[in-house]
């Protein structure tokens, strides 16, 4: 993981809200950058991330733009919360390698070996 480039999508706890106390994704962003990852989240209903008790070091991180040169920069994308309103066949034509952890995926016909 040391140098990769990794990017979130979905930063709050459950799909399309913008609540992001206890989401998991703040332990997957952190367990990432520990291993020397370059981490990034896109969130369309959470551009800046708040302050919070948990995760302040994480207080003023901007989501990324959702753009094919933006999603082809990165190394890995991994899904951590459904989102509705992310296109995700364009993430499975821009991405080089998706996680999915939240089976978003399963109706978009991709290569083989890319999630």
């Amino acid at each position: 993981m040391n140098g990769s480039r990794i990017l979130l999508v979905g930063l709050s706890y459950k799909p399309n809200v913008d609540d992001d106390r206890e989401s998991p994704t703040y332990v997957l962003m952190d367990l990432c950058r520990a291993r020397g990852a370059e981490v990034a989240y896109y969130d369309p209903y959470i551009p800046v991330i708040r302050p919070t008790r948990e995760h302040p070091h994480w207080a003023g991180t901007r989501s990324v733009e959702w753009n094919r040169e933006t999603i082809a920069r990165f190394n890995l994308v991994i899904i951590a919360t459904h989102r509705q309103c992310v296109n995700y066949l364009e993430l499975a034509e821009w991405a080089p390698c998706i996680v999915d952890t939240r089976n978003a995926m399963a109706v978009v016909k991709t290569r083989p070996g890319r999630v």
